[in-house]
């Protein structure tokens, strides 16, 4: 086996003690978590490093590790700092086929720039940005809503559209509108806080609720959706396993002229009951070969949150193949 081992040295200029000790961590924590997430071995001497591990995996590490010592010039690095540059690195795509489509997309707005983290992310984005319906599909932690609010932000803010329309179904654990406490707003809230907080980051809490008194920004549940021509805007429906195939119909057909629409769902959690077929699922098989119509399909090596959610990802996966 060591047969196939490969070892190299670097040396990260500057030498500087502070950033140094910040790239190797507390106790070299985040020399460990590479050495972890890519397969090799870390070895340090002041700014002098040993990468050993398969020659691809050393490639990787020296990549990432030359990137996240670049980063500690811009401040502290972080276990989700060092995550997210796995992200990025990860994939491995073949020789050339990253530098020839390495067009970068950023997203503006006024509380943040959003850049994708990895490949799918940023054919995400780019489909986004050249379609008028698109449908994001994967797992939790994926960045789904988050990028697609983002657009939804760029595009208000870039008069592209009028207004933002943010949809969900409430039917979530069983739960119904009717059963729940408060007034028709309070009822619809919790479903639609992860809208809002995406919301808030971008635009300011204050901002929003202009916007929202306006009715610039409109988040409203599904079934408010029924009877409308949404025009000139940018429409999200988010945790779309959670609509029936009628509701699905209903939302898809409210799209109107100058309009975008995304649709986000995660096919694996649907909380519908038993005998109640997903729009989502469905939909896919009925709209997968039309065109102007793009699909972005995430995995659990999209994840963006804390890795231990990509490996409960995994784990199901696995465990619902039956592997």
């Amino acid at each position: 086996m060591s047969s196939h081992l490969h070892s190299i040295d670097i040396t990260l200029e500057p030498a500087d003690n502070e950033r140094l000790a910040d790239l190797c961590g507390q106790f070299d924590v985040h020399l460990h978590q590479l050495e972890q997430r890519l397969g090799v071995e870390i070895s340090s001497r002041g700014n002098q490093f040993r990468l050993i591990g398969e020659e691809p995996a050393v490639a990787r590490a020296e990549q990432v590790l030359e990137a996240l010592y670049m980063e500690t010039a811009n401040g502290a690095l972080t276990p989700e700092k060092i995550h997210l540059y796995l992200q990025e690195a990860g994939g491995t795509p073949e020789p050339g086929v990253a530098d020839s489509n390495n067009d970068s997309v950023m997203i503006k707005t006024p509380g943040a720039t959003i850049t994708p983290r990895g490949s799918n992310q940023k054919h995400y984005l780019q489909n986004i940005l050249a379609n008028d319906l698109n449908f994001g599909i994967g797992p939790a932690g994926t960045g789904k809503t988050y990028l697609a609010v983002a657009c939804a932000v760029q595009a208000l803010e870039q008069e592209k559209v009028s207004r933002l329309v943010l949809v969900r179904p409430a039917v979530e654990a069983g739960e119904r509108l009717g059963f729940l406490p408060g007034d028709m707003t309070q009822k619809v809230d919790p479903y639609l806080r992860p809208l809002y907080d995406a919301l808030y980051e971008m635009l300011g809490l204050d901002r929003v609720a202009r916007l929202i008194e306006r009715n610039v920004i409109e988040v409203a549940p599904l079934a408010f959706m029924r009877g409308r021509s949404l025009n000139d805007a940018f429409i999200i429906l988010d945790e779309a396993q959670n609509t029936t195939v009628e509701q699905m119909k209903m939302f898809l057909t409210r799209i109107g002229f100058g309009s975008t629409a995304v649709v986000t769902g995660d096919i694996t959690q649907i909380d519908l009951p038993r005998q109640t077929e997903s729009g989502l699922r469905q939909v896919i098989e009925i709209l997968k070969d039309s065109q102007d119509i793009s699909f972005t399909f995430f995995s659990s090596q999209d994840v963006v949150r804390h890795p231990l959610v990509q490996h409960i990802i995994s784990a199901y996966e696995k465990f619902e193949r039956g592997a």
